[in-house]
């Protein structure tokens, strides 16, 4: 009989799960998430789940991890500074594709190189160049990320400069051929920088989990959920990091499907930073054939087709001052609640908050306040920024005295970024302690909170609201509100019918909110959600009957919700894809393009033959270096042809192989 644990290590909370044979939850657990050292709370939370189910760690035959951080990461914009080489490509590019968006201010090296369409050599790589640049820039870099033009035709440039990098700076370097077989240089470049930007943090997430794996007692081996709902090897996810983002949502899909056996729903699960939502077909997640797209940016990473928007429990909330009415919206930051952070800090978050209560004028940053990561390693910062993350200290700080003037607000937005400090401020959570749905952390600092934020004036030049209890309504109606968007968004994407216009625009139509409101009049207007929903997270039994209610749909809430990541990531399968492409560059020239360059073949067969079995060796060995066993294999052909002069003639081929098991220790 297998022990299966289970561990996902979201924004807020870190959940563990203990599984025995893939059928029974014999014991789950929560425990807050702690950025500072995540060791501490995914240690908490096992050493629960142990003492719940009486086992022994040595029982325990497989560790598996899912995260939601990676995700959250790129949501915030945060993570290290990274470098892009640009090898080939034109300057403009930057700005056209998105990359100096995605940089924010990092650097980047537009260089001589890359190849044709064809794999050959389209100018020799300007070494010089690159050593300069590593020269005077490579310092406080955590991560370079290498995309050459037609890099995945043939890739000699991009491991050129990869190894020059490596050699000089240490630092761990991305190439874009490694991450996708596809076409399209600017998106595997943005791909490549997302990567870089990741590395760092989820090195120390796995390194930190493999420690408190350890110093339990427990000797099984890790595994790491991808953006698939599929699983990798630990070490597999510290080379490829971006395969990880959507990986805590991926598991709830498997996890929301293993609880409630549902083959057709919509599945939404709320966190503490983001709100993800999927659609299940036949018992299957659907995969995004045009790769994730997360915090705005679509990369080309396989990944089940999300849409995650930054709406949580943790979600920073903000007033609408425009026009007479005001109004509030929530996200995308995540900020920690202000109940929370009174736990850890009492004495210093009360006596500002009654002191902001006593002032005759309501101030700008009132119940707002920062502290410094833990253990965050501040490279890289401007001698403005340097100043305020060491003012900061180690204590938690009202920011109106932390600021010393309107400038830095800048600063702190950029430690922000970086994930170096942590902001704190009203959020849904600490409306429902006030409301009484939540009594985990300090109630009296959430209902002074929002007492000081009610005051805030709107157009009319009226206070938001009349008193917190009001106010604390109005948060949570405006997550109901925004929660029944992005449903209704994904659903209007993903119906098989075209109505005309953009999914975001219908969803917020005028006629479909009378629908959802049963207009009668002239007109009898009524729509709804036709597909149940499944609700996920910890959160969701306190939010999500209302949003069902809104929809007019069915909402489940299954037993165990709130710990579905944790549950998706024991019960998944080992998958490994690789791809690659045949050409035709002239008649009866069949070319195939590898790692270590293009070959040419006379015969399509021999050619197709020739990538199949390099393919299925590369998919077969990284399944097992994974850890699965019984792998198959399944290859899927796409090739094009054309019609010239009454006959079929070949013109390219992508293959696809994928081989897949269990893990072996899953059956122990």
């Amino acid at each position: 009989m297998a022990l299966l644990l289970g561990v996902d290590t979201g924004g807020t909370y870190t959940d563990a799960v203990l599984i025995r044979d893939d059928k029974t939850v014999v014991a789950s657990a929560k425990a807050l998430t702690t950025r500072q050292d995540l060791a501490v709370g995914i240690s908490e939370a096992i050493r629960v789940v142990l003492d719940q189910s009486a086992a022994a760690p040595q029982e325990v035959s497989m560790a598996t991890l899912s995260t939601t951080l990676a995700t959250n990461a790129l949501v915030e914009g945060q993570g290290g500074r990274v470098a892009l080489i640009y090898i080939g490509f034109k300057h403009n590019d930057l700005d056209r594709h998105g990359l100096s968006e995605a940089l924010k201010g990092d650097p980047a090296l537009v260089l001589d190189g890359g190849h044709s369409h064809a794999g050959a050599e389209a100018a020799p790589l300007d070494v010089a160049a690159l050593e300069r640049f590593l020269q005077d820039e490579a310092e406080g870099v955590t991560g370079f990320a290498v995309a050459g033009l037609f890099g995945t035709r043939n890739p000699a440039h991009e491991l050129q400069a990869a190894q020059i990098i490596a050699e000089r700076t240490g630092a761990p370097v991305t190439c874009s051929h490694q991450l996708s077989a596809k076409l399209n240089g600017p998106k595997r470049a943005l791909t490549a920088v997302l990567n870089a930007r990741l590395i760092g943090m989820i090195d120390r997430l796995i390194g930190r989990a493999q420690d408190a794996l350890v110093d339990l007692g427990i000797s099984a081996p890790m595994m790491v959920v991808r953006g698939d709902g599929a699983l990798m090897s630990a070490k597999q996810a510290r080379e490829r990091p971006i395969e990880t983002i959507l990986s805590g949502p991926a598991a709830s899909i498997v996890g929301a499907r293993w609880l409630t056996g549902v083959d057709n729903a919509l599945v939404a699960d709320i966190g503490g930073t983001t709100t993800d939502v999927a659609v299940l077909r036949g018992g299957q997640p659907t995969i995004d054939p045009a790769g994730a797209r997360v915090g705005g940016f679509r990369t080309m990473v396989e990944a089940v087709a999300m849409r995650t928007t930054g709406l949580g429990g943790d979600s920073q909330v903000h007033v609408k001052s425009e026009g007479l009415t005001g109004g509030l919206e929530l996200g995308p930051r995540r900020v920690l609640p202000v109940s929370l952070i009174a736990v850890d800090a009492a004495d210093v978050v009360h006596a500002a908050l009654d002191r902001q209560l006593n002032a005759p004028v309501p101030g700008e940053y009132d119940g707002r306040f920062v502290r410094a990561q833990k253990g965050a390693e501040a490279t890289g910062l401007t001698d403005r920024e340097q100043r305020l993350f060491q003012r900061l200290g180690d204590q938690v700080h009202p920011v109106g005295g932390v600021l010393r003037n309107r400038v830095e607000q800048g600063a702190l937005n950029r430690l922000l970024d970086r994930g170096l400090v942590q902001m704190a401020g009203v959020t849904p959570s600490d409306a429902s302690h006030v409301l009484g749905r939540l009594n985990c952390w300090d109630r009296a600092a959430a209902e002074k909170a929002l007492t000081l934020f009610a005051r805030r004036r709107i157009g009319s030049g009226d206070v938001l609201a009349a008193d917190p209890q009001d106010l604390a309504n109005m948060i949570i109606d405006q997550l109901t509100k925004q929660t029944a968007l992005t449903l209704l968004e994904t659903a209007i994407e993903e119906d098989t019918e075209d109505f005309g216009l953009p999914a975001a625009q219908l969803a917020r139509h005028v006629l479909m909110r009378r629908g959802l409101a049963g207009h009668r009049g002239l007109l009898a207007l009524d729509a709804a959600l036709n597909i149940d929903v499944v609700g996920l997270g910890a959160s969701a039994p306190a939010y999500y009957p209302a949003v069902g209610e809104h929809l007019h749909c069915r909402m489940i809430l299954p037993q165990h919700a709130g710990v579905a990541n944790a549950i998706g990531a024991v019960v998944g399968r080992i998958a490994m894809r690789r791809s690659g492409t045949v050409s035709s560059p002239a008649e009866g020239q069949y070319r195939v393009f590898l790692e270590s360059g293009p070959e040419d073949f006379n015969s399509s067969d021999t050619a197709l033959e020739m990538l199949e079995q390099v393919l299925s060796d590369q998919a077969r060995h990284a399944a097992a270096e994974a850890g699965a066993e019984d792998i198959h294999v399944h290859v899927d052909r796409d090739i094009r042809t054309a019609q010239i002069e009454s006959r079929q003639v070949f013109v390219e081929a992508v293959l696809t192989v994928e081989a897949s098991g269990r893990p072996r220790v899953a059956l122990g």
